[in-house]
């Protein structure tokens, strides 16, 4: 059966999908929907089975159930649903007379899916590349089980607390027609009422050429709740619709003044509603059969059921011109007081864990297409990546990476990840094992971040491997926990070295690892490929590593970078880049804003997972000077530094680096003084930044913010800390004419630049009270091993160069953070006829382009993405168009056909079209196009996915 809403876009006649519309009238769209959290409050299990409904009544498989029975009792009926993941496990529990029943709701239109992906995905703390295989995984499923009729035509991000510009590109690639969110910030929605722009075409992205990443974006009027008065699940106190035309209060005219057409839309339901769909449909169907007998009174209002889809294709038809947007919606407040930007760092080891984890996947994905099927089925069991591809799924769910859940769910997310790590080991040992002719077990060693490897601590000889996810070459230190004095690891250039193991790593261990030393040395690991490094403890070796000197070095340095530090505070003093002449001025140091605690003149509002609000706009700081050690080899210089019990960080260079390395460690945050805190590393530089400093938007493009100031609209700025804070997935800068600072972070984080030449970033939040946004618990962490509150320990890399090449720089440095090397041991000694090192590929790829996917289609097809990673204008020599020959790109893969798709895989890129917008001139510039031009059938492509 062909379903009825694509003969809609083909033909362009409303047919039995859209219900007509009256012309000269007000037509109000009803739109019944259901908003189903894949873990919030409750697990996603919880949620599916209706568990825990101590904790919040809810029981998604109960909803699905309950609508297919009722759109089936009234064919005029429609219904929305948007979370694969749900959808999904409801599917596998189905008889084919149900799934061929359901099957047919789809094709009639009276089931649509929107948005479609796995979940509903946070904007603020994702990284594109996981967003990517989120909503792949989802539109996939949706394909595979309804073909086209199946595939969403529209993005639908309800609840998501702010939008990122990269997320509306994306959806433009992946081929939606339109994009509609109900959150943004009060002032921006009051402005846009009094001016009609509630809906404009988002041009989200400076290097794409119109309207490649053009989305049109609609703002729902009721965020995702009914009007007041019209709520009808069984969760709502509104009265049922008595069967007289009593309706004075519908408020739908007063809404139809703040939008541009005669059509407005309106989302009948919220939260888990739906699950006794008879109370909404029966409401439903008289709210409209008695608002259209109005029509023979003279009324000009027309309700009918419909979809986000048919409402779309009705605002086209319209034919007018749409104001554009380049910037995001960032920040979100929802009033003066309230700005929603805490949970841009809320439970930053969450975060960090989910980052590592998709470093592992793309490895884990990679490896399953080198090594073939022995990579599922091999000498070490039955490995999988799809386990690890749901895990990371539903982690980017708005309540999971957020970190604006409860804690037990928090827990759950993580639980899941540590399972998908399990079967990709598997899958992964299976691989090298058949890459390298090695059958020895292979170990992985999941803490070297604290220095545990119960193997490294204990083995007289080892192997290392390095698996390397980028299309290029790397140099990455490797830093093992160990007991002896003397090393040797075989292959490498630099001597190894051996250093104590610092009192902080020590101390945060907990009893996990005992290692008194650390082994240090360099490795050069080949692009898609490993190298394998033996390990032999010498009998005959010094006695001990050189103790640090626990004084404060005047300066350290390689060929790259000098680093100076102020002897009598232990603090940075300044930074300069060796190969271009460049110095700053260049301190850092940590301080904790105080959280408010609701008890405020000017609000109640209190600081929570969501919410950062301080008491004050001045910081505290953690102490003026750091008792410092030092240490210095041929691999790496060292300043450790402890500025309190709780706070300790490393000044780290390497010999070989053109970054500087912090390594902070944060907790427990001391709540002794009845006091939450918000922790934060602050860089103050000589840099004449003017109010304006950089953020990336999802690890990709970079945009431009300005202190107390948003681009599209006049700010009444409330909260000078809190209102100035934006997302940093990967990287933010400060800049002026002759330097640009910019700080590579390890996660998703929140920062800002409160003062001129200032970068903070925010590490840690430890919270007492909720804010009262639903999540029902203070963000107060702790564990077993941590019981007095949570230890978190990350990165950040600083690199100093002139803005017209820090690209060049700082885009390869992000890239290897987020895809960072796979590190895996053996024991003992390694067979003579062990392949020490292999690559994937015939030749490196270019500077500039970036090997985002290499996964498993099916038995005999891989899906491949390539993408141009530079900004238009970004870098002098980057961002010009780039040519790759994909028939001597893989070394092991023979390329039999080339076909091309869209962003997310789920359309043939030469079958998608997307409805045509037109935009009011004047409102903003256009963009020129970073081409990756491939030498196959397909000519010249932007961002290519490639089955």
């Amino acid at each position: 059966v062909e379903c009825s809403y694509f003969k809609i876009l083909l033909v362009g006649k409303a047919l039995n999908s859209c219900h007509a519309t009256k012309p000269g009238m007000l037509n109000v769209h009803l739109v019944p929907h259901t908003h189903d959290d894949v873990g919030w409050l409750k697990t996603v299990d919880q949620y599916f089975y209706g568990d825990r409904n101590d904790i919040q009544h809810a029981g998604v498989q109960y909803i699905l159930d309950s609508v297919v029975d009722q759109l089936l009792k009234n064919p005029d009926r429609r219904f929305i649903y948007v979370e694969t993941a749900f959808f999904y496990r409801w599917w596998k529990q189905q008889t084919d007379d149900m799934q061929n029943t359901v099957k047919q709701l789809v094709n009639e239109g009276r089931l649509e899916f929107v948005n479609g992906g796995w979940c509903m995905s946070d904007e603020a703390t994702t990284h594109y590349s996981a967003v990517i295989d989120q909503m792949t995984m989802g539109l996939r499923f949706l394909n595979d089980t309804f073909g086209h009729c199946g595939r969403p035509r529209v993005a639908w991000h309800i609840d998501p607390f702010g939008h990122a510009r990269e997320h509306a590109s994306m959806f433009a690639q992946m081929g939606y027609d339109g994009f509609f969110f109900g959150r943004l910030d009060y002032q921006d929605r009051n402005r846009r009422m009094v001016a009609r722009e509630q809906e404009m075409l988002w041009r989200a992205s400076e290097s794409l050429t119109p309207p490649m990443a053009d989305l049109f974006t609609g703002i729902l009027p009721n965020g995702y709740n009914p009007p007041e008065g019209f709520c009808w699940d069984q969760s709502c106190d509104d009265p049922p619709i008595r069967d007289d035309p009593d309706l004075e209060d519908y408020n739908v005219d007063d809404v139809a003044l703040v939008y541009k057409t005669n059509h407005i839309i309106m989302t009948m339901g919220s939260d888990f509603q739906y699950e006794n769909a008879n109370l909404w449909y029966k409401n439903l169907d008289k709210l409209i059969r008695y608002v259209n007998q109005m029509q023979s009174n003279g009324s000009e209002v027309n309700v009918l059921y419909s979809t986000p889809s048919c409402y779309l294709q009705e605002l086209h038809r319209a034919n007018l011109t749409w104001p554009l947007k380049g910037d995001d919606f960032f920040p979100y407040a929802d009033s003066a007081h309230d700005f929603w930007t805490g949970y841009f760092t809320s439970r930053p080891a969450l975060k960090r864990y989910e980052r590592i984890s998709n470093s592992y996947l793309q490895t884990c994905k990679q490896l399953e297409v080198l090594g073939g099927p022995i990579s599922r089925k091999g000498p070490f069991g039955a490995g999988d990546s799809e386990t690890l591809k749901k895990a990371m799924a539903v982690a980017q769910h708005h309540d999971a990476v957020s970190g604006t859940e409860k804690q037990h769910v928090a827990n759950d997310y993580a639980r899941k990840l540590a399972n998908g790590w399990a079967h990709c080991q598997v899958l992964v040992s299976n691989t090298l094992s058949s890459l390298s002719g090695s059958s020895a077990p292979r170990v992985y060693c999941e803490h070297l971040n604290i220095s545990v490897c119960p193997l490294t601590e204990t083995s007289k000889k080892f192997s290392v491997n390095v698996y390397n996810p980028l299309a290029r070459p790397v140099s990455w230190p490797v830093r093992l926990p160990v007991n002896g004095t003397a090393y040797i690891p075989h292959s490498i250039p630099t001597p190894p070295q051996v250093v104590p193991v610092s009192q902080a790593t020590a101390a945060v261990r907990r009893g996990r690892g005992y290692a008194v030393n650390e082994l240090l040395f360099q490795v050069q690991a080949p692009p898609l490929g490993y190298s394998t490094y033996s390990v032999s403890l010498l009998q005959n070796g010094p006695p001990s590593p050189p103790s640090p000197l626990p004084r404060a070095p005047t300066a350290v340095q390689n060929k790259f970078l000098r680093v100076t530090f102020d002897p009598e505070t232990g603090l940075l003093s300044s930074l300069s880049n060796l190969e271009t002449q460049q110095t700053v001025k260049l301190s850092q140091n940590f301080y904790w804003y105080n959280a408010s605690d609701g008890n405020n003149s000017e609000s109640i509002q209190m600081s929570g997972a969501y919410i950062f609000r301080p008491n004050t706009s001045t910081p505290f700081i953690i102490s003026k000077t750091a008792k410092i050690e030092t240490l210095q080899n041929s691999v790496v210089q060292e300043v450790r530094q402890w500025f309190s019990p709780w706070v300790s960080q490393v000044v780290r260079l390497y010999t070989d680096s053109r970054a500087l390395e912090l390594e902070w460690t944060v907790g427990p945050v001391p709540i002794g003084d009845d006091l939450g805190k918000e922790v934060i590393s602050r860089l103050d530089s000589s840099i004449n930044s003017s109010g304006v400093f950089y953020t990336d938007s999802n690890g990709r493009e970079v945009l431009q913010r300005r202190k107390d100031y948003r681009p599209t609209w006049n700010l009444r700025q409330s909260e000078p800390i809190a209102g100035n804070y934006y997302p940093i997935n990967s990287r933010a800068y400060i800049k002026d004419d002759k330097d640009q600072l910019t700080v590579v972070t390890d996660r998703s984080q929140g920062g800002g630049s409160i003062q001129d030449g200032s970068l903070e970033i925010m590490l840690h939040r430890r919270l007492l009270y909720d804010d009262v946004r639903g999540v029902g618990e203070p963000l107060n962490e702790t564990s077993d091993i941590y019981p007095e509150g949570l230890v978190v320990r990350g990165r950040h890399l600083l690199s100093l160069s002139p803005p017209a090449t820090a690209a060049d720089t700082h885009r390869p440095l992000a890239q290897e953070v987020v895809l960072q090397p796979l590190i895996t041991f053996t024991d003992g000694e390694l067979h003579p006829s062990t392949r020490l090192e292999f690559s994937g590929l015939q030749a490196v790829l270019p500077p500039a382009v970036h090997l985002l996917t290499v996964s498993q289609w099916d038995q005999d097809t891989v899906l491949l993405r390539l993408e141009h990673q530079y900004q238009a204008s970004e870098s002098k020599e980057h961002s010009q168009p780039v040519t790759v020959n994909l028939q001597k790109l893989f070394s092991t893969l023979d390329m039999l056909g080339v076909s091309e798709m869209n962003l997310s895989a789920n359309q043939w890129k030469d079958e998608m079209t997307r409805l045509d917008w037109k935009a009011e001139s004047g409102t903003h510039h256009t963009g020129v196009t970073n081409q990756l031009c491939l030498l196959s059938p397909l000519g010249c492509v932007k961002t290519a996915d490639l089955l």
